[in-house]
């Protein structure tokens, strides 16, 4: 694998067959596929190279090897007023994974909470790595609720892409056989708990839903290579097992063992050239990040995978007689239809028994209750349309309750030693409808360090998401109550938009140029050679985790991209 951290002179020196813009879940599938393939491709990263294990400084440390056991100081903490918003994300032991609000800004006209890495790796290396397929039952609610753009594929074009890249990734969980939450080709599960064990029966029993394991990228045996996971609960750090999937372990050693792949870090693309006269695009733009020298790299075919929001912030600066709107915007719809995932509603109880259990290990995965409204006639709810699931776990709750009481000696000892009773938190997590009004849009006024336009964003949740919200609590006490917890309480802490971390819509799939930015094969419409796989491609949310079905799309485009190079037509 070749570096280069400075523009060479030629045009011909700075040609590929393929370029990949970003190098995070999406991005390090569309390397591996291309560079698989034969073609060489070069990878441009917008910020710095992240070596596997050797850029991980924090994979090893226990809370006494970091200043003040991990906190960052309240001076250093102004850098980060954004990404702190997670609540857990700015520590001694991953701050280097997050950008620094003050050197990338952007304007929030409503809340919005965007959560960004920019180095090699991306989001792969911070993401919550849970994977759950999409079905017919979101790639057909926009036709059959005539809401938006109706998706151009549907769940049995993409099934053999899911099992492809599953196979690859490694998938820990349980088969249920559910047709709106297809199963794939899973690693063993991790084992639910013996009070989610029993949760998972009580609830089946008498609500007929589907609690199971969460189904997530951690491995639980080795594999393709990879070392299983060591329930560490420092996934957060990189995980020096290869044994969650990021770039880093698994897609980027896999394209650099072809020859075929050059990396360059520190390339902030900005625009796609456009040749109005061949009628498609020729190469990108760049901007060295540490330089702020201009080039120019050129190839036959583009795959755009800077994660939604940047993706569809190169598209809007790449104008051309052709495209005077950005880049494939006939429809008028680049930027708009932004969607996210909204969450943090449900239920927390206490169950009383199993005081002689206890369990090993920090697992990386709880358990996932499967979408149970809007199914059919039967479930169909009044107050809003799509649905929503849950993820949660239960554990015993430990010596932190003790702190308020006044006991000292070998009494309170004894106290400290022993587990409390056992507690289950069941999170909602839900969909959002891709609403024209939701938007972005480039400030030429307010400039980037390097010059660049900084994005606007305009994004609310509405009242289909409000509604959907209350549901989310009160049936998370329904199917507590059903298991027979006690103590329980409903909580509700909305946020805003971007806190999901599932940035998805701004430049949709769909049928036809006249609704939609890219064509049923992630092509941009009216420029065949540019594809987008990250979730601007996105035409609905649905309510699962989106990361497998990019990668899934990634591996299907990327097919469908040599296919059509070796045919000569790109």
């Amino acid at each position: 694998m070749a570096f280069y951290f400075q523009s060479e002179s030629g045009k011909a020196a700075n040609t590929y067959d393929a370029i990949v813009v970003g190098s995070g879940i999406s991005g390090g599938w569309a390397a591996k596929e291309l560079c698989e393939k034969g073609l060489k491709t070069i990878m441009l990263e917008r910020g710095r190279n992240v070596k596997h294990i050797e850029d991980y400084p924090t994979m090893m440390m226990d809370p006494w090897d970091a200043p003040n056991r991990g906190r960052v100081g309240e001076e250093e903490l102004k850098d980060y007023q954004v990404q702190k918003r997670t609540g857990y994300t700015i520590s001694e032991y991953s701050k280097h994974f997050f950008v620094k609000d003050t050197e990338h800004p952007y304007t929030e006209v409503k809340r919005f909470d965007w959560m960004r890495g920019y180095h090699v790796g991306g989001r792969s290396l911070l993401w919550g790595r849970h994977c759950y397929r999409m079905s017919d039952l979101d790639f057909e609610a926009n036709a059959r609720e005539g809401i938006a753009a109706d998706w151009p594929i549907r769940y049995n074009e993409l099934a053999p892409w899911y099992d492809y890249v599953e196979d690859f990734v490694g998938i820990q969980g349980m088969k249920e056989g559910l047709a709106h939450l297809p199963d794939g080709p899973y690693l063993p599960s991790i084992p639910l708990n013996c009070v989610e064990s029993h949760a998972r029966d009580k609830i089946k029993e008498k609500l007929g839903y589907t609690l199971t394991a969460g189904r997530t990228a951690n491995l639980t045996i080795p594999h393709k290579g990879r070392g299983k996971c060591q329930n560490r609960n420092r996934c957060i750090r990189g995980c020096p097992y290869g044994a969650y999937f990021s770039t880093q372990s698994s897609t980027l050693p896999a394209a650099e063992a072809t020859g075929n792949l050059t990396l360059r870090p520190y390339s902030i693309v900005h625009s796609v050239i456009y040749d109005d006269d061949a009628g498609k695009a020729v190469g990108v733009r760049v901007i060295d990040a540490e330089t702020k020298e201009s080039m120019e790299f050129y190839a036959k075919v583009i795959f755009l995978n800077a994660s939604c929001l940047p993706t569809t912030s190169i598209m809007m600066n790449s104008t051309s007689k052709r495209f005077p709107n950005g880049l494939g915007n006939d429809s008028g719809e680049l930027g708009h239809n932004l969607m996210d995932h909204h969450f943090k509603a449900g239920a927390v109880g206490t169950f009383n028994g199993f005081n002689d259990k206890y369990y090993k290990g920090r697992r990386p995965a709880g358990f996932y209750i499967a979408r149970f409204k809007n199914l059919d006639a039967r479930s169909r709810s009044s107050e809003y349309l799509r649905g929503y699931g849950y993820q949660g776990s239960a554990s015993r709750t430990n010596w932190t309750r003790y702190i308020a009481e006044a006991r000292i000696g070998a009494e309170m000892k004894h106290v400290l030693m022993e587990p409390g009773p056992w507690r289950m938190g069941m999170m909602g997590f839900g969909e959002m409808l891709p609403y024209h009004e939701n938007h972005i849009q480039l400030d030429y006024e307010n400039v980037d360090k390097w010059g660049l336009p900084t994005l606007v964003i305009d994004c609310e949740f509405k009242e289909n998401e409000l509604a959907m919200r209350e549901d989310m609590k009160q049936s998370g006490v329904d199917m507590l109550e059903a298991a027979g917890f006690t103590d329980i309480f409903k909580y509700d802490d909305i946020g805003g938009p971007g806190l999901g971390i599932h940035e998805m819509g701004t430049s949709r799939m769909g049928r036809t140029r006249k609704t939609s930015v890219l064509n049923g094969n992630n092509q941009v419409h009216g420029c065949p050679n540019v594809y987008v796989t990250d979730g601007a491609c996105m035409t609905s949310a649905g309510n699962q985790n989106p990361s497998i079905t990019y990668m899934a799309l990634t591996a299907r485009a990327c097919d469908h991209a040599v296919k059509e190079l070796n045919k000569l037509n790109m």
